[in-house]
């Protein structure tokens, strides 16, 4: 899958920031889009990627698709609620 297969309704630049910033960025940001919208988010903190599956999980929005290219961790997250 392509990027250009997902479109985002809002895009997050997490990159330099880290453990616990990119999650809470993440849970803020997803709060200004509507249901059923896709929030694009960027990082490069190796935890983020444990950090906001969990999140996503435990809050009940779904990852639609990781990508990993090199530091850079990229996350589209569908808004479920």
């Amino acid at each position: 899958m392509r990027d250009s297969d997902i479109v985002s309704d809002a895009e997050l630049d997490c990159v330099g920031f880290y453990c616990p910033m990119p999650i809470a960025m993440t849970k803020e940001e997803i709060e200004k889009i509507e249901v059923g919208q896709v929030l694009k988010v960027e990082a490069d903190d190796p935890a983020a990627e444990e950090d906001i599956k969990r999140w996503a999980k435990r809050t009940g929005h779904t990852i639609l698709k990781f990508e990993k290219e090199g530091t850079i961790l990229t996350f589209y997250i569908k808004r479920m609620k």
